[in-house]
């Protein structure tokens, strides 16, 4: 339920909008492995949705995408199942580690940091072309690394407001050695035990309308196959490329957000 009648009313008046949205989400989701989010947040502020169901919506409708487009990915072998559970582990926990560390450490900081980081990353996909049947070395040291990586993306996710598709798909093609899609069903396997947990709360919380999340939900989990067929049909190559861009574009949405978010702040 929104939590005032004003948003309820903007958000039904535009069903066909959000369908919309839900297929664009979808079909980013099946090609790029993330989780949408980084699409359907923005969108539906602008739709009018107040931001904390904006963001509780975004995650409820990330689940099934994220559930079928695991599956889609796994049907034709692209899945990494125990790298997507190490990675979940690392997550689950990394999230409660970001919500201790948000009040404590200097947010300013952290997000420049993170631009630095997601640009070193979208030159690394310029330079790192997987081969289709990469795939991860498991070792013991490996493991550990993938622990690791999850918790730092919960951490970075929950801090940062983005997905940890964003981060986890170019993270394991450039360093861990994964081809393009094992890393992005990987991928989307982690997200499905994480927004399990954040939807849960957000609904306990009430920062869930259930209505935009069944609208954008369904009609991602249809657009999604088309993502993923999409994704086997483009070379390692040009999907890097791609992925780069993207990658760009949520860094530069993420920058206008924060100095948005600066200047409306009143002076001390």
């Amino acid at each position: 339920m929104a939590s005032d009648g004003r948003t309820v009313e903007r958000a039904r008046a535009g069903a066909g909008a959000l369908i919309a949205l839900g297929v664009a989400a979808g079909f980013l989701s099946g090609l790029f492995g993330v989780g949408g989010g980084i699409v359907v947040v923005p969108a539906l502020l602008l739709l009018g949705v107040d931001q904390r169901l904006a963001a509780g919506s975004s995650v409820a409708a990330i689940l099934p995408t994220a559930v079928v487009g695991a599956v889609g990915y796994a049907i034709s072998g692209q899945v990494d199942w125990f790298s997507g559970a190490l990675l979940a582990v690392g997550i689950i926990a990394g999230a409660q580690l970001g919500t201790f560390l948000l009040a404590r450490i200097s947010k300013t900081a952290l997000f420049w940091g993170f631009v630095a980081f997601l640009l070193v990353v979208v030159v690394s996909l310029w330079f790192t072309v997987p081969e289709r049947s990469d795939a991860i070395d498991l070792t013991v040291w490996t493991g550990i690394a993938l622990v690791l990586t999850g918790g730092i993306t919960g951490v970075l996710s929950g801090l940062m407001g983005v997905g940890g598709g964003i981060i986890v798909v170019p993270v394991l093609i450039a360093f861990f050695g994964a081809g393009d899609l094992v890393a992005k069903g990987t991928s989307l396997l982690m997200m499905v035990p994480g927004s399990i947990s954040a939807t849960a709360g957000n609904a306990r919380r009430k920062n869930v309308d259930w209505r935009i999340a069944a609208l954008v939900g369904g009609a991602a989990c249809i657009a999604s196959p088309v993502g993923i067929v999409a994704a086997t049909a483009i070379s390692p190559f040009w999907s890097n490329i791609a992925f780069s861009v993207l990658m760009v574009a949520v860094v530069l949405q993420l920058v206008v957000r924060h100095v948005r978010s600066r200047r409306s702040k009143p002076a001390s």
